[in-house]
């Protein structure tokens, strides 16, 4: 998310005025009203209080809830510009913190109404008796706050708000500014409302071509957060020929790109993203007879705000129909995917078995003996430093002995390390849980700095068996058995011989 599946970091593009859903109420969120001064960062614990005591209508009671008047448009519009007012950091985050904290679940009803519904189901009362007392529950289960997100929601750019105010929270909630319970509690409540709001029956798919709007290619541009976009040439090179481009926007704001798939039409599933993203000569025309596969090579969030919402899965599924649409001889689907994490977890192992075992498991003496002769030291250290500095790469006789025992922990760390059961590596756990197989482990086929960095040079590709997707998901998400080719099952086959965690 971020990146779901390639881009774990979405870039934030939250410059351009959003709207809202087609058939709700259209009054404006910023109309006459402008940013405040800073001066308003420092203000008052008090004013805070009474500003979302004002702004956060209250809860009615359950037997009046169809009847209650909506909050007053003004109080939802001074929230807005209050928080916009607000200097990113602490003050946002104390803002963030009380509405979590004061404007809750009411815990003292939420017991009250359990203790009916214990008390319907004790007496064994009529059906439609326990039914109401759980409907009451379920009412009363809902935070005070989540009726000023329902009312914000239906103002014309009050769901660019929510998004800017929950990529907030992401973010606070990942460098510690904001924590705690109630912040997570809130966290979650209003990602399961963005979901709702930008769920498929809302989305559109859009292609981006060298002729779409100036604006369009600059965002797309901007957001690509896997294989940066380097000038105009390259960009044009991403949109044109053997190249796709597709992102979703909402209805509601059409051209605004929330999510971006790059697509690369090969004769082959490819090996290197080098082939797929240099720079070439002027571009060759399309010749659909050459083309037989679809490789998915890059996919990035564009808004923060939107992590966690199920939008790449999606996206894809809806390429492949547009792609078999347009192009029927594809028969293969496949991606190109990086392997964020890898170096750093190889790295953690060298230093723990250092320390704990006083010798190193992962390689067999004579890789070992190989090793220490090129790096001149008996121990993991230079190894660890020459991985962290991209310097390994330099010597071409290191690059070789490296090989084997690096592509054998990659297709443990891919396949074997685990978090809850599932596959630690986004990544991986992203295309497998669309139903994927994990079909082959590249070597060298990312050799940028970057690439080297993150996973040592190394790619894999997720194939889509379009037949199998539906039961290899099951399978995962049910019993969590990883789907595998020959090539990678072999490779773990030769850790659990060679090589000990």
């Amino acid at each position: 998310m971020r990146h779901l599946g390639w881009a774990l970091c979405p870039r934030p593009l939250l410059r351009w005025p959003w709207a809202a859903p087609p058939g709700l109420p259209r009054v404006s969120v910023t109309a006459g009203l402008c940013r405040c001064s800073p001066g308003t960062s420092t203000a008052s614990v008090t004013g805070m209080e009474e500003l979302l005591s004002r702004s956060v209508p209250p809860l009615p009671p359950y037997e009046t809830k169809e009847k209650a008047p909506p909050p007053a448009e003004l109080r939802s519009a001074e929230f807005v510009r209050y928080y916009r007012g607000l200097e990113a950091g602490p003050p946002r985050a104390e803002l963030l913190t009380r509405l979590a904290r004061d404007f809750g679940v009411d815990h003292g009803r939420v017991a009250e109404f359990s203790a009916k519904v214990l008390q319907a189901r004790e007496q064994q009362r009529e059906l439609g008796a326990l039914l109401q007392a759980e409907d009451r529950l379920r009412y009363y289960l809902n935070p005070q706050y989540r009726g000023l997100f329902q009312h914000l929601g239906r103002l014309e750019g009050g769901l660019r708000f929510l998004v800017e105010l929950r990529g907030d929270l992401v973010e606070g909630l990942a460098s510690k500014a904001v924590g705690g319970p109630h912040v997570k509690e809130m966290n979650g409540v209003l990602k399961n409302m963005l979901s709702e709001w930008f769920s498929t029956g809302f989305l559109n798919l859009e292609r981006v071509t060298w002729q779409s709007p100036c604006e369009v290619l600059q965002k797309i541009s901007d957001s690509e957060a896997v294989h940066p976009v380097r000038n105009w040439v390259d960009m044009k090179r991403r949109v044109g020929s053997y190249r796709r481009c597709y992102f979703f926007s909402h209805c509601a704001i059409p051209g605004e790109p929330l999510i971006v798939l790059h697509v690369a039409l090969t004769n082959d599933i490819s090996s290197s993203i080098q082939a797929i993203v240099k720079e070439v000569p002027p571009l060759e025309t399309e010749d659909a007879d050459k083309i037989t596969t679809a490789i998915f090579y890059s996919i990035s969030l564009t808004q923060q705000g939107l992590q966690g919402v199920e939008l790449g899965t999606y996206l894809i599924k809806r390429v492949v129909k547009e792609l078999q649409k347009e192009l029927p001889q594809i028969k293969a689907f496949s991606t190109l995917s990086p392997i964020p994490g890898f170096t750093k977890w190889l790295v953690g192992l060298l230093s723990s078995q250092a320390k704990e075992l006083q010798r190193n498991e992962l390689f067999t003496e004579s890789e070992w003996q190989e090793i220490s002769e090129i790096t001149g030291d008996t121990t993991t250290e230079t190894l660890k430093k020459i991985l962290n500095n991209n310097e390994w790469v330099r010597s071409e006789k290191l690059v070789q002995v490296l090989h084997s025992p690096f592509m054998r922990l990659c297709a443990w760390y891919l396949y074997g390390e685990k978090h809850r059961g599932y596959a630690l590596n986004p990544v991986a756990n992203f295309h497998l849980q669309n139903g994927s197989v994990m079909w082959r482990i590249n070597w060298m086929a990312d050799t940028s700095p970057r690439g080297i960095a993150a996973s040592c040079g190394m790619m894999v590709n997720y194939r889509y068996f379009l037949e199998d997707t539906a039961s290899n998901s099951a399978a995962y998400l049910g019993s969590k058995q990883i789907k595998a080719s020959e090539q990678v099952l072999s490779l773990v086959s030769q850790f659990q011989q060679n090589s000990k965690l």
